[in-house]
């Protein structure tokens, strides 16, 4: 394929034309053929070198110019076989009639064969040779035995044949399918006085076949009513001590079967009892793990629940009080330690946060004195110092007295940091 692709790449030749080219190169075997493509030497089965390579079954594409397809066909061929005059063992001419179906051979290393010999050749003369050298295999068979070895057993006498003619046939590249002997014929009717001869033992020995046939169905017959007889009386004598002995049986085992009911029915009694004692058990044991899970571990538990609840709100009124008590107590001695001073500071931790919210919005000034202006300005100057007037007012606190007192003479800074 390759050596094929690479010459039309030289040729440069085009789409369609490569296309016919190589339709014209595309072989495809049929099933009942083999290809053969001569030119390429290669090396057989066998270690022989041969010109050409087989194809069966398939397809392949001829090398251009280097190999040359031939075609070799398998199909069955039917060969009729007429051997007159042909002498068997003892002198006797026999005439046979039969049929056989042969073909060329289709595997190696016997294809080989059929190459070198009958390619070329049409299949009327491969049928002539086949002929000829199967006519010749019968002959030497029939040589090496008897008429009464031919007549009576065609099936081995088949098998020599076959086996004599296998060997001469694969050196032409044939194979023998079947072949079936018709019929045999003698011109000196030695086969039919054979036959008569045989013909005469056999109904004499059918008759005094069937003569001891009846003789010994009569004995058979009377020895099988004898056995019959004897058996039949067995039978009956057998049949008689079963039914005894299962009267006797019945009567003890009806006996030891009430008795074993009475201590059945005693013993399920008692085992019935027996299995609901701790089944009762059971239950009260169930009784008092539901009653203990239903009601006295809730009960348990809410009490539990309020004993702890109560310690818990006794400890946090107790806690509550001693940290109000601590710092009511703390209160009155930092309003001690304040001296007269100690409402005014009071009230100026409780304006702390106020003051802050409004000093966030002021830029940080110096203040040495604060001054009550005109209200109506406007600025944020103008309406601290009307919020601080006003809280003097409401309050009696003056705030710049108190920042002075407790700063002494210093000038405090206001900013949204400062602290009271």
């Amino acid at each position: 394929m390759e050596v094929i692709i690479a010459l039309l790449g030289i040729l440069g030749l085009g789409s369609g034309a490569g296309y016919m080219v190589i339709r014209n190169l595309y072989y495809i075997c049929q099933p009942n053929e083999v290809l053969i493509f001569a030119g390429s030497e290669r090396r057989v089965s066998d270690g022989r070198r041969v010109g050409y390579r087989l194809v069966k079954g398939g397809s392949s594409l001829r090398v251009p110019l280097l190999e040359r397809v031939l075609t070799m066909d398998l199909t069955n061929m039917i060969i009729n076989l007429k051997v007159s005059n042909a002498y068997s063992k003892g002198g006797i001419p026999l005439t046979v009639d039969g049929v056989a179906n042969i073909k060329i051979a289709g595997e190696e290393p016997v294809i080989h064969n059929a190459i070198e010999r009958l390619l070329g050749k049409s299949r009327q003369e491969i049928e002539q040779m086949a002929k000829e050298t199967l006519e010749g295999n019968l002959r030497g068979v029939l040589a090496s035995l008897t008429p009464e070895q031919v007549n009576e057993d065609k099936i081995a006498f088949t098998k020599s044949l076959l086996d004599e003619a296998e060997e001469d046939l694969a050196k032409l590249g044939l194979v023998l399918d079947t072949l079936q002997i018709q019929n045999i014929t003698d011109d000196v009717r030695y086969l039919d006085s054979i036959g008569r001869k045989q013909q005469a033992d056999l109904l004499r020995d059918a008759r005094i076949a069937e003569a001891r046939a009846k003789a010994a169905s009569v004995i058979e017959a009377a020895e099988n009513d004898k056995k019959t007889t004897l058996r039949r009386i067995d039978r009956d004598i057998e049949i008689s001590k079963a039914e005894a002995e299962r009267r006797i049986k019945d009567a003890l085992t009806m006996r030891n079967a009430v008795i074993a009911e009475a201590e059945a029915q005693i013993a399920a009694e008692l085992a019935r009892i027996q299995a609901e004692v701790p089944v009762q058990q059971e239950r009260i044991k169930k009784t008092e793990q539901q009653l203990q899970a239903d009601v006295i571990a809730p009960a348990e538990a809410e009490c539990k629940q309020a004993i702890a609840r109560a310690q818990g709100n006794a400890a946090r009124i107790i806690e509550e009080g001693k940290a109000q008590a601590e710092g009511t107590r703390l209160l009155a001695k930092s309003w001690q330690a304040a001296g007269a001073n100690a409402r005014d500071i009071y009230l100026l931790q409780r304006l702390e946060p106020l003051l802050k919210t409004l000093a966030s919005a002021m830029p940080e000034v110096t203040v040495e004195n604060v001054t009550v202006v005109d209200a109506e300005q406007g600025n944020m100057a103008t309406k601290t110092a009307a919020f601080i007037e006003q809280l003097r007012q409401t309050t009696g606190i003056d705030l710049a007295a108190t920042v002075q007192k407790l700063g002494g003479d210093r000038p405090h800074r206001i900013s949204p940091e400062t602290k009271s």
